[in-house]
């Protein structure tokens, strides 16, 4: 028997960019970071041939119960990397939903007023680090600051398992960046309240 308090927990999600940019890094580590929790999950990527500077997005799904299909049209949330999946992907998100975007590399944010949409400078912030490659763990940091469907330390157990070991030194750093996200979306969170 259902009760009202068996409320299914679902986020569904869109991570999207261009090749390079770490979008499919970003969803599989989130991803992976599910499984730690032992939620149901699927990553289903889909990129150009072009692979770096092509177009890359990936939709990630974390359930607490059975997922009926990984093929979705509208999301509860969007993490847009650049103008052409801002275009693409912003009318796609559901009303009520979160639409998160790189502010330095985004010229044009949507004006939808049905959605909350955050931008944050990520790339910005990831020069700064003097680690480029950080950027989409700002982005992540900053998701799960506004959305918190995994903790950090989850991602984290993840990282290790997606960053080949030969890169397990740059996990330090990959905190940093998730702290520094969750920072900055805390910060943008005040200034629209």
């Amino acid at each position: 028997m259902n009760s009202i308090n068996d409320c299914r927990k679902l986020e569904e999600l869109i991570v999207a960019g261009f090749g390079g940019q770490g979008v499919l890094s970003l969803g599989m580590t989130l991803a992976y970071a599910g499984m730690v929790e032992n939620k149901e999950i699927s990553w289903m990527p889909s990129y150009g041939p072009e692979m770096r500077g092509g177009t890359a997005n990936c939709i990630v799904i974390l359930s607490d119960n059975k997922i009926s299909s990984p093929i979705l049209s509208l999301f509860d949330s969007a993490i847009v990397l650049n103008q052409p999946s801002m275009d693409k992907f912003a009318p796609r998100v559901k009303p009520g939903g979160l639409l998160l975007y790189e502010s330095g590399n985004i010229f044009k944010p949507s004006t939808r007023t049905d959605i909350d949409i955050i931008g944050i400078p990520a790339t910005t912030e990831a020069l700064k680090m003097k680690n480029a490659k950080t950027m989409n763990m700002i982005m992540l940091g900053a998701y799960l600051q506004l959305k918190p469907v995994v903790q950090n330390d989850s991602i984290l157990e993840a990282l290790a398992k997606v960053l080949p070991e030969k890169y397990h030194h740059l996990l330090p750093i990959n905190r940093q960046a998730l702290e520094l996200g969750e920072a900055l979306a805390k910060e943008m969170k005040t200034q629209l309240v």
